[in-house]
This record gives structure tokens, C-alpha cells and sequence, in this order.
């Protein structure tokens, strides 16, 4: 099964590089992570473009006027190609084993 991640953000620059390691080092590699940057004023843009060049996942990054988490959500939704998505806060880290546990979760049935 293939997953691609969202990754809503609103000035996150403190937290984003964090967030992003932690889906790269996923054991199982989502196809891309799809960036939504929510109206940043700070450094998040930059950031971002700096981790772009060296992912080993495709990283597409889209800037939108500021319109809160669900809109940033929805955007992203619109460019997601994968049969599966997960939704993960700028702020937050997943466990290297989350995406792998809940693909098996679907294989099941």
C-alpha cells in the first residue's frame, strides 16, 4: 500500500526539521510528504527548502494564505496520489515503527 503524509504548518520553524525526520525514518517509507505551509511569516519556507535537497522522500512544499489547519489539511488532500494518507502536526514526531503498525492494521482485512 502506498501513503503519502501531510504536514500542515504554521510557523513552525522550530519544529518542522523534527517532524520531517521523523517521517523520513519511518521502516515504512511513505511515497511523499506533502508540506502545507499555512501563511508562515518566519523561517518555516526556508527551512523546509534546505531539507528539500537532501529527503530521501519526495518533499513537495505548497504555500497558501493563511486559512487555519483544516484548510492547510484540505490542501493538501487535493495533491495526496496515494491510496492511504497520514496526517501529521508540525509540532509532532511519530515513533520510527507508526506507519509500518497501521499499514498492517489495513493489510489485515
Amino acid at each position: 500500500m502506498k501513503i503519502d503524509v501531510i504536514i500542515p504548518t504554521y510557523n513552525s520553524a522550530h519544529f518542522i526539521t523534527e517532524a520531517i525526520s521523523s517521517v523520513q525514518t519511518q521502516t515504512y517509507a511513505p511515497e511523499q510528504i506533502i508540506i502545507v505551509d499555512d501563511g508562515s511569516t518566519d523561517d518555516t519556507e526556508s527551512i523546509i527548502s534546505d531539507l528539500r535537497h537532501a529527503s530521501t522522500v519526495p518533499l513537495m512544499y505548497i504555500k497558501k494564505e493563511n486559512g487555519g489547519p483544516n484548510s492547510a489539511r484540505n490542501v493538501g488532500l487535493a495533491h495526496a496520489t496515494a491510496e492511504l494518507v497520514a496526517f501529521l502536526d508540525a509540532d509532532d514526531r511519530w515513533e520510527p515503527t507508526k506507519l509500518a503498525q497501521q499499514v498492517a492494521l489495513f493489510e489485515q482485512d
